[in-house]
């Protein structure tokens, strides 16, 4: 054999060697080239989505009637009978939304699907382990589980129980603790009782609990365990003389606590057994729709809540409109099956209270199917174990606030990072597929779905189980501006969430977006039935503004209140006499102002409506910044765009009320950061990638690299005519706080909206140095005290 036929024997047998070792290294490659061959030549094209023009047009007919002999239209009396304003046809008219009770939805749902499951939680609770690690998820066989029957019978003999102790019509019931199944319970056993429920948030001080109890006048607290009894025994100590008995459900009590009768929650639903039953069911001839059920404190961020009243009708007319809404406006196909909920939204608030409580009763008196709630894991948000919550339960239903939304897409992010090239890759084409779908989804849009469509829900179907939402028929967000950003990350995994707006003084929603109808950064069109509109106020009262040409950047005579009239606005605040005349005075300007004498009730909230019918929300009146030479500046769009184009940054707070010009503290994302509490000093996710090398918010401060990106990013966005419209707007000096906001801070709300004049107030230090500083430098370094 010659030279030449040796060497190229040589290079064969290397380069055969070669491609054997580089085998497993190029089979990923291989596989997704097959792979986007069969989408592109194989796959059969799927049927396109069917997408709404414009939204749904309601006649006067269909909208509640405001006629002058029908005033008040609202009341401070705890006691008093409201009037219900029926529609002359359509869901609001009371041939379709009949006036009724809780107690009568209730028996319906009893009677309709007594022996499916209503509640299930976890029973005891796993407690964490070391270095806050929690344990799997049970199986759901280990589960405990109330009945639809067994949980009406636990309501009726906990109302007995109510009345035994001395609850009377028109009384409060408090409760104070963490979602469970006592709490459904308490709030159906004190309605059945005649009385109010009246919740307060898990995170509320033992003096935001006095005043609440004192105020609601309150004559039972029912709470979760030992830790809220002693924030209890506080208020108590402060005075509370209507108050007659306490009761906890996850622990015990002695004979009595400061004075007053103490039960475990088997004491308490022994206590009711021998009151004859006619007592309770005789009382429900004397319970009437137009009656006050529920007190939904609002989460103000300056002084004293204003306590929402909100009668039977406002909540059941809320829930059949918003089941009514998803049944003939989705894309989904109902049926008669379980719908399952995760609850782990305060069931103080007004979202909690109707979707966990509220919405499965009506949904399952109604049918097609029923609908069960299951509970969270009390530490699950603190320590990010939501998730795993998910996974078990598999939720049909999900609500989330934005940043819970947000911290699930911060792991879904982590999580792919850390794959090789080729599966990112291949993952990239997928998510380019389904978001180029999403984007045709959106309202006016052709529905259109590209080859490669089917394959890529198949692929990513796998994330979406990861996340526990591959069986997710209605994803929602509300409480909180969400930013599109965020939207179109969940799109491109396959999932829609649809924002709500509404607040608790209409009990919950007033708009809606759906699978087919919405368009992302507007919270959607007019639930029907609900008449809203912009609104300014002039010499000659309500002024609708004309309809905006461009929902994202209408002008300024485009813009004005969203107000709104219906079944499920509030029948006023409440206002308590035994707190004084002063007291009630104050309480009754309050509800007039929010209501005015033509039945409007009006949001606080700036925005726009455009032909289609869209809404969208462009600032809060309360929050807008005044500058020095009177400019009204809206903060939230500018503080969202800084926040899209720097996604390490947690929170952004404008301050520029009165002042020559706007700064800005900005807090980065940080490890077990929750919103409850402000997390550590290490970053997390897209902060750690602002500057390489930097782990903590302490270095992050020092550093030139993390300071110019989000100088940059507070440049870029004051340069953007459409958030930033004028130089007034703009955000000329910022610092970088030490840490999160958080509830524990005081900067957040329960429902984790920023108290702006609250942080003001906190950081007033570092934002006076902001003014002083002689330094030309944008970035200010934050100095404690």
């Amino acid at each position: 054999m010659g030279s030449t036929d040796a060497n190229s024997m040589l290079w064969s047998i290397f380069i055969v060697c070669v491609v054997l070792l580089m085998l497993p290294l190029l089979m990923p490659v291989f596989i997704i080239l097959f792979l986007i061959l069969v989408a592109h030549h194989s796959l059969k094209k799927s049927s396109d989505t069917i997408v709404m023009k414009r939204a749904p047009e309601v006649s006067l007919k269909e909208l509640s009637q405001y006629k002058p002999e029908s005033k008040p239209y609202v009341t401070c009396d705890g006691s008093a009978l409201s009037s219900i304003r029926f529609a002359k046809i359509g869901i609001a008219s009371e041939k379709e939304t009949p006036a009724r009770t809780m107690i009568q939805v209730f028996q319906q749902a009893v009677n309709r699907h007594g022996d499916k499951v209503a509640l299930r939680i976890e029973r005891p609770v796993p407690p964490l382990g070391s270095n806050k690690q929690w344990p799997p998820a049970l199986p759901l066989s280990q589960w405990k589980c109330w009945t639809f029957q067994e949980y009406y019978d636990d309501c009726f003999a906990a109302a007995c129980s109510l009345v035994q102790i001395g609850v009377a019509q028109h009384d409060s019931v408090c409760v104070f603790g963490f979602n469970a199944p006592e709490w459904h319970i308490s709030q159906n056993a004190a309605i059945m009782a005649g009385a109010k429920i009246a919740g307060i948030y898990p995170s509320d001080t033992p003096q935001q609990l006095h005043f609440k109890i004192k105020h609601s006048g309150a004559t039972v607290v029912v709470v979760e365990n030992f830790g809220k009894l002693e924030k209890l025994r506080t208020a108590i100590k402060m005075g509370l003389p209507k108050l007659k008995a306490v009761v906890i459900w996850d622990g015990q009590c002695t004979d009595s606590i400061e004075g007053l009768r103490c039960y475990n929650w088997k004491q308490f639903m022994d206590l009711g057994k021998e009151i004859d039953r006619s007592r309770l069911t005789n009382l429900w001839n004397e319970i009437q729709p137009g009656h006050c059920c529920a007190l939904v404190y609002t989460s103000g961020t300056t002084g004293n809540p204003k306590a929402v009243m909100i009668s039977h009708d406002n909540i059941l007319f809320e829930a059949n409109l918003v089941c009514h809404t998803l049944s003939k406006y989705s894309t989904v196909n109902q049926k008669a099956e379980e719908e399952r909920i995760l609850s782990f939204l305060p069931l103080s608030h007004v979202a909690g209270m109707m979707v966990d409580i509220t919405l499965p009763m009506a949904q399952t008196s109604e049918g097609p199917g029923w609908t069960c709630t299951f509970f969270a894991r009390p530490y699950d948000l603190k320590v990010g174990a939501i998730g795993d919550r998910l996974r078990a339960v598999k939720p049909t239903v999900f609500l989330g606030v934005p940043r819970v939304w947000e911290k699930v897409a911060e792991k879904v992010k982590a999580v792919g990072a850390s794959k090789p090239f080729p599966l990112r890759a291949f993952s990239g084409w997928c998510k380019r597929k389904l978001l180029a779908h999403q984007m045709n989804c959106q309202m006016g849009g052709s529905g259109k779905k590209y080859f490669g469509h089917e394959l890529a829900d198949m692929v990513l179907g796998k994330a979406r189980g990861a996340l526990g939402l591959d069986k997710c028929k209605f994803g929602f967000t509300g409480a909180a501006p969400i930013t599109v950003d965020t939207l179109e990350y969940f799109g491109s995994l396959g999932i829609q969430i649809n924002e709500i707006y509404g607040m608790s003084e209409c009990t919950g929603a007033v708009t809606c977006s759906v699978d087919s109808g919405h368009i992302w950064g507007s919270c959607g069109w007019a639930l029907p039935g609900v008449e809203l509109k912009v609104l300014r106020t002039d010499l000659e009262g309500n002024v609708e503004c004309p309809k905006a040409r461009d929902l994202m950047h209408p002008s300024e005579e485009e813009q004005g209140e969203l107000c709104y009239r219906g079944r499920n606005i509030m029948m006023g605040y409440l206002a308590n006499p035994d707190l004084g005349q002063e007291h009630v005075n104050l309480i009754r300007k309050k509800t007039s102002d929010a209501v005015d004498g033509e039945g409007w009730l009006h949001s606080g909230d700036k925005g726009c409506m455009d032909k289609r019918g869209m809404f969208r929300i462009t600032g809060r009146y309360k929050e807008l910044i005044i500058g020095a030479g009177g400019e009204n500046i809206a903060p939230v769009p500018i503080e969202d765009n800084v926040k899209t184009l720097c996604p390490g940054i947690s929170n952004i707070i404008m301050i520029g009320n009165m002042r020559k010009y706007n700064v800005a503290l900005v807090t980065l994302k940080a490890k077990g950061a929750t919103g409850e509490n402000a997390g550590t000093d290490k970053l997390d996710g897209a902060a750690l990638t602002i500057s390489k090398g930097i782990e903590t918010i302490s270095a992050a401060k020092k550093d030139p690299e993390c300071i110019k990106i989000i100088t940059q990013a507070i440049i870029d966005t004051n340069n953007n005519g459409s958030c930033c419209p004028s130089n007034a707007s703009k955000i000329q000096k910022f610092t970088i706080l030490p840490h999160d906001l958080s509830i524990e801070g005081g900067e957040l709300t329960p429902t984790l909206k920023t108290k702006r004049a609250v942080v003001d107030k906190k950081y007033t230090q570092i934002i006076d140095l902001m003014y002083t500083t002689k330094s030309r430098d944008s970035y200010v370094p934050f100095i404690s005290k």
